[in-house]
């Protein structure tokens, strides 16, 4: 049987090692890619760690990964939006519930469902694409699902929606796609970052930026904000929620916060020995930071709801996103991949250093492994 090579988790909390899987043809409604360049993201090396708290369904031997970059090499029988050789960007659902190891993105060859995938122009490399698809997709999550903001969706025309969107963390990967897509909806947007991104967020379209660092900023936001009408925040990163619950209480509009990271950060937790000193203490102030969130929440009249990044593919904002949108908006260049890429590699044998270089920080930056010919 053809085979080709993928990077295996082996086991639960186990070690990366690279082995031949065999390969898989696609469903009648996927496409088979051969994978160009993979984006890494912390997910990914937290499922390494605490995949038995977070992905508990998930079987072993496993793939991971979510952001691909490829060209077709096969298509179901159902496509007629792709053809073999054509170039793509898609979301790699091997991590979601029900999904298999066929689908996950660290591995030379991928199946990708057709409504989580886009054609990519000439004009724009695989490397630059591959940032895209799992922070596009939590931020289309939190933006646009009727259990979220509802927000209007994105277009090339939009009209004026008449409200703003707070975005606490626009220089991570979801920040800089939830910023566009609400651009892109009609939606003036209010930003944080550490201020030297601050110019990069606003060539991506945010009307303005303040240091996520300052004690002051939710003040100044709620500030900036007396006259309009919100239409909700999208929470990133360790200490955002309360800032924006603090926010969306003292001002007009829809009080309601999409949250993209738990309260507790959980990077420091070992895969093996000491475990447990660090994953008790972690879940025990994951649970009194929450508590602790929700009573304030509730105080100042604002509701708060975490996004799950792979929903988008079991409901409509997936195809929303990746057929009706992304293709025509790559194409003209008024959606732009971002983060941008820095490229840490050749081979899926770098992934392993990638995630762990990405636990130490990265600003304004996706991490990429590129794959294939060179």
């Amino acid at each position: 049987m053809p085979n080709h090579e993928a990077l295996i988790l082996g086991e639960k909390r186990g070690l990366f090692a690279v082995r031949a899987v065999p390969d898989i043809a696609p469903g009648m409604d996927e496409i088979l890619v051969s994978v160009r360049a993979i984006a890494v993201n912390p997910f990914e090396r937290l499922i390494q760690s605490v995949g038995d708290v977070i992905t508990p369904w998930m079987t072993y031997p496993a793939i991971l990964g979510s952001d691909v970059a490829g060209d077709v090499v096969a298509v179901g029988s159902n496509i007629t939006r792709f053809k073999v050789g054509d170039r793509v960007v898609g979301f790699a659902a091997g991590e979601e519930k029900g999904r298999r190891s066929a689908e996950g993105a660290f591995q030379e060859q991928a199946i990708l469902m057709e409504k989580m995938t886009s054609p990519l122009p000439d004009n724009l490399s695989f490397e630059a694409a591959s940032v895209l698809p799992l922070g596009l997709t939590t931020a289309a999550a939190g933006l646009f699902q009727p259990d979220f903001l509802a927000m209007c969706p994105p277009s090339s025309k939009p009209a004026p929606a008449g409200q703003t969107l707070v975005v606490w963390g626009g220089s991570t990967s979801v920040g800089c796609n939830a910023i566009q897509l609400a651009v892109a909806a009609g939606y003036d947007v209010i930003a944080t970052s550490s201020l030297r991104n601050a110019s990069y967020l606003k060539r991506l379209g945010a009307c303005a930026v303040y240091d996520r660092h300052s004690p002051s900023t939710p003040s100044v936001i709620i500030e900036a904000l007396r006259g309009r009408e919100v239409c909700g925040a999208i929470a990133i990163g360790t200490g955002s929620a309360k800032a924006c619950i603090d926010i969306l209480g003292a001002t007009k509009g829809q009080r309601f916060i999409a949250l993209a990271t738990p309260p507790v950060s959980l990077d420091e937790i070992p895969a093996g020995r000491g475990r447990w000193q660090k994953l008790l203490p972690a879940l025990i102030g994951l649970v009194i930071r929450n508590i602790s969130l929700a009573l304030r929440a509730r105080r100042k009249g604002v509701k708060t709801k975490f996004i799950w990044g792979g929903a988008p593919l079991h409901n409509e904002v997936g195809p929303m996103i990746y057929r009706e949108f992304l293709p025509s908006a790559l194409e003209s260049g008024q959606f732009r991949p971002a983060p941008e890429p820095e490229i840490v590699g050749h081979g899926l044998e770098v992934i392993p250093e990638a995630l762990e270089r990405q636990r130490k920080g990265v600003s304004a930056r996706k991490l990429v492994v590129t794959l294939g010919p060179r």
